[in-house]
């Protein structure tokens, strides 16, 4: 009898086993279709499991094998599948990320409408893997994500971004007189300055994060490196439940990654812990400034309230990796477009040296560079860190004239839509500071289709932090430089978590 009884229940547990996955890879997946077609939107026919994943990813692989002509109009090459997509779909319609179909928009006003309805449009909810890289304060939702943007959002205020300008400084300098050593007596050098562009934005992080040098944080940079390599081959695949605890090689090594990261943090955190108990430091750097607003936090609302360990180790990667990630592409791809229009880079010194001189660029000094700014803006339109923003739907949703069911995503393309000619003009592709010389508004007329810090409650936290530290490193580099192209420079913009120069920045130096 017990025997039956537990075949019986095996049995019916391997038949609700099926019935699941069988929901997951195919009956789903062509129910969202359907549901999806009938709103008229098209796209390619479902695929069992990996959807447009595999054409996806050799697309990728072909554009990226070899440069391009220096142009602006990168989307084909960065983003190839989706580009293609939409030309023979049309601009809403979907696409597959295996079993989910993902409904691309590029409406301004259906953007808008995404951006302000976090409680409809939620963060995509990502596989364990990727929380490995993409965790902390954007990856929450509801309550949590409430209670740790209150915790955060002090030491980002105004007041605090001042106080951090030293350290912006400092390690400014320290590049400077790194790239004057090595001109010296040269007329010129050719330099890859993308590697110094990466250590420059390191080290800032390391002092105003965590109060501390490049040295003492140069293993987790590192580490965050490979996790973000990892990560995009990971998310050019198909990811299927219960994968990650197959001892794999790849497995393996993003654990490894993963666990010794968390280590040198907790390390980092336990020591800072210690010395703020013994009242040896002012706190004054960001996660000074986290621990210090936690223990507020906990102290007025009572126990349980505040972040665990783990919450601040995760707030701590994201300072490491957002942190540095988005500055440093930006201050790389802005050199290489003033290097490859010199009367712009000339028109940016002009006003750098008519504010500054060559005395040390100061807070208000930094936000009265109008052309620095327009430039800025127009290389985040041009090359967004993010390329794509993505939501999902938990509940069947309208969205304008479409109503979504539960269980699609909504891909906004982020570099698509500052491309868009409709929205942008014919020249929107082309380089041209001046579309921004009477505000983001105004270029925009007053539409949502410059988003590359998103936009609405979930606006990046960070986006001042970025931009100050971009105009203070422009700003110097331009007081004491000029640079042009080197001749090997090869153009090939490549996805890696971010935009990145996939070999490099190589650019010729001079001393002003």
């Amino acid at each position: 009898m017990l025997t039956t009884i537990a075949t019986t229940a095996i049995l019916i547990a391997f038949v609700i086993c099926v019935w699941r996955v069988l929901n997951w890879v195919w009956l789903n997946p062509k129910k969202l279709e359907k549901w999806l077609r009938q709103q008229g939107l098209d796209g390619n026919q479902y695929r069992l499991l990996h959807g447009d994943a595999r054409e996806s990813s050799m697309m990728l692989v072909e554009a990226s094998s070899k440069p391009i002509s220096l142009h602006h109009d990168i989307a084909p090459y960065v983003t190839p599948f989706l580009y293609q997509s939409l030309k023979k779909y049309g601009k809403n319609s979907f696409t597959w990320h295996g079993p989910t179909p993902r409904v691309t928009i590029m409406n301004p006003e259906q953007i808008k409408h995404v951006f302000a309805k976090t409680n409809e449009f939620h963060r995509q909810e990502l596989s364990p893997l990727l929380k490995l890289l993409v965790t902390g304060l954007v990856s929450h939702e509801g309550e949590k994500w409430a209670k740790h943007r209150r915790i955060i959002n002090p030491a980002f205020h105004q007041e605090k971004l001042k106080n951090m300008l030293p350290a912006f400084y400092e390690s400014n300098r320290d590049m400077m007189n790194k790239w004057e050593e090595l001109v010296s007596d040269k007329e010129w050098i050719e330099l890859d300055v993308w590697p110094h562009l990466n250590d420059l934005t390191r080290d800032i992080i390391s002092r105003t994060a965590f109060g501390s040098s490049h040295e003492e944080g140069k293993r987790i940079f590192q580490l965050m490196d490979e996790l973000a390599i990892l990560i995009q081959q990971l998310v050019q695949n198909v990811y299927i439940p219960g994968w990650r605890f197959l001892p794999t090689k790849f497995n393996k090594k993003l654990k490894a990654c993963d666990t010794e990261i968390r280590y040198l943090l907790k390390g980092i955190i336990n020591k800072r812990e210690k010395a703020m108990k013994a009242g040896e430091v002012d706190n004054n750097d960001l996660l000074g400034m986290l621990m210090e607003a936690n223990s507020r936090e906990i102290q007025e609302n009572g126990g349980g309230t505040g972040m665990s360990l783990t919450d601040v180790m995760d707030e701590c990667k994201i300072f490491y990796f957002a942190g540095q990630e988005t500055t440093s592409v930006l201050l790389v791809w802005t050199m290489v477009l003033l290097a490859k229009h010199p009367i712009w880079q000339t028109r940016a010194r002009d006003e750098v040296l008519e504010v500054f001189g060559n005395n040390r660029p100061d807070f208000n000094g930094l936000n009265r560079l109008k052309i620095v700014s327009m430039i800025i803006d127009e290389v985040l339109r041009l090359y967004p860190p993010a390329t794509q923003l993505v939501r999902s739907i938990k509940k069947e949703t309208r969205l304008g004239n479409l109503v979504l069911p539960a269980g699609v995503e909504i891909n906004m393309p982020v570099m698509l839509v500052h491309h868009d000619r409709e929205l942008w003009g014919d020249d929107a592709t082309e380089f041209k500071p001046e579309r921004f010389a009477e505000g983001v508004s105004k270029a925009t007329k007053n539409q949502v289709s410059f988003i590359p810090f998103a936009r609405g409650p979930r606006i990046c936290i960070g986006q001042n932090f970025a931009l100050t530290e971009a105009k203070m490193a422009l700003a110097m580099i331009l007081q004491r430089f000029t640079f042009e192209l080197s001749p090997s420079y090869a153009h090939s913009p490549i996805l890696v978590a971010t935009l990145h120069p996939q070999h490099g920045a190589p650019l010729i130096l001079r001393r002003l």
